[in-house]
């Protein structure tokens, strides 16, 4: 999940000048465009979720499931993020119950991604052990294509607000959305090897990868770190 501990937009001299060029920059836009980033992150997920899923089910892709299911959740965190800018940026709600709500919606979602994790995992095994073989998707392939280019897109621009703002839970925050260029690249990778060359184990072990970086983020987001560290 992305970290939630956000500046506040009362900032000091020093957070309004740009370490690179010292120039005054111009902090409610810069939330305004990080705002912007969140809603297409949030909307991308939506939209990618719900085709990996249906992709999954037809083809009996594990690893689509999965990846689609992590969309989901990932829609979960970027609406959250939403909402705590706003409040912020609006002072309209206290910074300590801003917290206690952040603290709980993490805990959430580091709940909802270990179970799956761990559900994903078992059933990324017995399709080994039973020798599940899924069917080809092209439709996943293209959607994991277009996941790497927007989340590499989306990462880097986050990224970019961040060091404008001199906020390193923002810049953490573009690390979150690297993860998921990372599961983008191993649906793919499992994907084309059952496509191109019959490998039909391909599409579970992605899914080993997939469930062990999710259970990963699930105990750094529950540990209330700002950064999945992948």
């Amino acid at each position: 999940m992305r970290s939630l501990e956000l500046p506040l937009i009362e900032a000091t001299q020093d957070q309004h000048t740009d370490m690179h060029d010292h120039n005054p920059i111009d902090r409610p836009a810069l939330l305004r465009r990080g705002l912007r980033l969140e809603y297409i992150s949030l909307n991308w997920n939506l939209v990618e979720g719900a085709v990996a899923i249906i992709a999954g089910v037809f083809a009996g892709s594990v690893a689509l499931v999965g990846f689609g299911v992590d969309s989901f959740i990932e829609s979960t965190s970027a609406a959250v993020i939403i909402w705590r800018v706003m409040a912020e940026t609006r002072n309209r709600t206290e910074p300590d119950k801003i917290f206690a709500i952040e603290r709980q919606a993490q805990k959430f979602v580091a709940l909802s991604l270990a179970v799956f994790g761990l559900y994903l995992l078992f059933e990324s095994g017995s399709a080994i052990v039973h020798k599940e073989q899924p069917e080809v998707s092209n439709t996943g392939i293209v959607l994991a294509v277009f996941s790497l280019g927007v989340m590499w897109w989306l990462a880097r621009s986050i990224r970019r607000v961040g060091q404008d703002l001199h906020s390193h839970a923002i810049e953490a925050d573009s690390m979150q959305t690297f993860a998921c260029f990372w599961m983008s690249l191993s649906l793919l990778l499992g994907l084309g090897l059952n496509a191109l060359f019959g490998l039909w184990w391909a599409d579970p072990l992605a899914g080993i990868v997939i469930s062990g970086l999710m259970l990963k983020e699930a105990r750094d987001i529950w540990a209330g770190k700002d950064c999945c560290g992948i």
